[in-house]
């Protein structure tokens, strides 16, 4: 049976960071999703496990074949839909032989049932189009879809998937869920979008302390999941009135030793017990005594070791919860009038075409589309850094857009600092309650916005944004779950959940807007 077999597996980056350490694992011909937070290591991981990367220590091993589909496809100059089934020359030979001008060795070797193949392989991600089409001419969506439809057709034991469904529209999303739902052999796939998720067999959650499956789907290891914050809730508990028990007993053994040693002395004072033997009765007294609240000191240290481990294991587990300022944004207010618009980045080539829109009060407004149809263009138009080549835009209110990058933040500044310059006058006791906020607290609010991930950015960006005295009365995010892990995206929805303005949000995530509430969806045309 195929497998893949991790063993002691280690790997380091250039600089000698331990990334990844100690890991033993089999991966069965399952379908399994691995998750993990960011820096984690996972797409090292299966850099390791397809060969890019050397061990530092340990080893891979692989009985059976294997497929990989990487996060970011990068085009050749001149690469065809062709070169990723590696059938440029198949498919050229066929067209000669079609002509006429193949020769007879040409025509030996020539597979009839190529072009169909491929086409049936397309069509399976929703792709139909021709294999000779240039790879720089499709979307990135439609260029992952097409690198996955040709990992497919080399059927192998195992596919290995970094964040498939990211820069993908509905419908292509949808393509490949699909697909993978029907997919019976060996799948690893890094992932955060919850949908895709529920389609496998097991998930594998990679920590610093190694790697553990869970058995069944998303939902039943978040059920999982769920129970173990339960018992930490418990642990904790237990912990706590541990704590209070003890620190009682050591009052309680202080208090005894004290009238103990206070006794010895009013009967020295008194005299009538012969020196040496009063002073052998003290010693054993005051060591007695003292052993026992030492010993009472020391249970009373490790039932704070333990609450405090019960604890860093509870914030760990729970989500992040968030209070905020109000946006102050009344029912019935106009947030935002798109009044006829037409706009895009090439003067004679608008992508937006007479588009109108309304916002009134603290609406939750998706924008969903083809990728093509211009959503990020709309948010950028919105947060007034395009101007309409038609119509009007009206926007009352101050706004603020989070892009994939969280371009307002300044990279090579501190959180605080950013925070700083984003609210003026703020002083620096306020900058760091309101980063504790959102869990940047002491030390982590001094973090260079360059050093994070990106789910640490986009957590940073809406603490800077939102964590003011007064929030802006609009928020415009667009994809803001793209390459985040599965916990910064719980962090995220409680932040927004905690915002009361309006909010405008350019998402393929389902389960990511409907838990932020999202009362209203707009469908961008291509």
């Amino acid at each position: 049976m195929p497998a893949i077999l991790l063993s002691t597996l280690g790997w380091s980056a250039p600089d000698g960071t331990a990334v990844l350490a100690g890991l033993d694992f089999r991966f069965a011909p399952e379908r399994i999703g691995l998750i993990g937070r960011n820096g984690v290591g996972k797409s090292n991981l299966l850099a390791l496990i397809a060969g890019e990367r050397t061990p530092t220590h340990g080893h891979v091993t692989i009985d059976g074949r294997i497929a990989v589909l990487r996060q970011n496809l990068e085009p050749a100059p001149g690469a065809t839909i062709a070169d990723l089934f590696d059938a440029r020359e198949a498919l050229a030979v066929i067209d000669r032989a079609e002509v006429g001008s193949a020769t007879l060795d040409e025509l030996d070797a020539c597979d009839w049932t190529l072009p169909a193949r491929i086409a049936d392989a397309l069509a399976d991600v929703a792709l139909s189009t021709d294999p000779a089409t240039p790879l720089a001419t499709l979307s990135g969506g439609q260029r992952t879809r097409a690198a996955l439809a040709a990992a497919l057709f080399t059927q192998p034991d195992f596919l290995l998937l970094d964040e498939p469904t990211n820069h993908l529209d509905a419908e292509g999303r949808d393509a490949v869920i699909a697909l993978l739902a029907r997919w019976r052999g060996g799948a690893i796939v890094v992932s955060h979008d919850r949908a895709l998720l529920e389609t496998m067999d097991a998930i594998a959650e990679l920590t610093t302390l190694g790697i553990a499956r869970y058995g069944g789907n998303w939902s039943a290891y978040a059920a999982r999941k769920a129970l173990e914050l339960a018992a930490a809730h418990h642990d904790l508990d237990h912990a706590e009135k541990q704590a209070s028990t003890l620190s009682r007993k050591t009052q309680q053994l202080t208090e005894r030793k004290q009238r103990r040693d206070g006794a010895g002395k009013r009967d020295a004072a008194k005299g009538g017990m012969p020196r040496i033997l009063m002073g052998q009765r003290k010693q054993q007294a005051e060591q007695s005594g003292g052993d026992a609240v030492r010993r009472a000191g020391q249970q009373q240290d490790e039932a704070r070791q333990a609450i405090d481990a019960a604890r860093a294991r509870i914030e760990i587990l729970e989500p992040i919860r968030i209070a905020l300022p109000s946006a102050n944004v009344a029912p019935g207010r106009i947030i935002l009038t798109l009044d006829a618009v037409t706009a895009g980045h090439v003067p004679d080539r608008p992508i937006l075409h007479d588009i109108s829109l309304t916002i009134s009060g603290p609406e939750r407004v998706a924008i969903t589309g083809a990728n093509g149809s211009g959503k990020s263009t709309l948010l950028r138009l919105i947060a007034g850094d395009l101007s309409p080549m038609a119509g009007r835009v009206h926007r009352p209110v101050d706004c603020a857009l989070l892009d994939q990058d969280v371009a307002l933040l300044d990279p090579m500044r501190s959180i605080a600092d950013n925070f700083a310059r984003l609210h003026p006058g703020t002083t620096r006791n306020a900058v760091h309650s309101a980063l504790a906020r959102f869990r940047f607290r002491a030390d982590l609010a001094l973090q260079q916005v360059g050093t994070l991930s990106g789910g640490q950015r986009l957590r940073a960006g809406l603490a800077c944004v939102l964590g003011g005295t007064a929030p802006p009365p609009l928020l415009l995010l667009d994809e803001p779950t793209n390459h985040l892990d599965l916990d910064s995206i719980a962090a995220i929805e409680q932040g927004l959940n905690a915002y009361d303005g309006a909010l405008l949000v350019v998402s393929h995530d389902a389960a990511f807007l409907d838990a932020i509430g999202i009362t209203r969806r707009i469908a961008l045309p291509l």
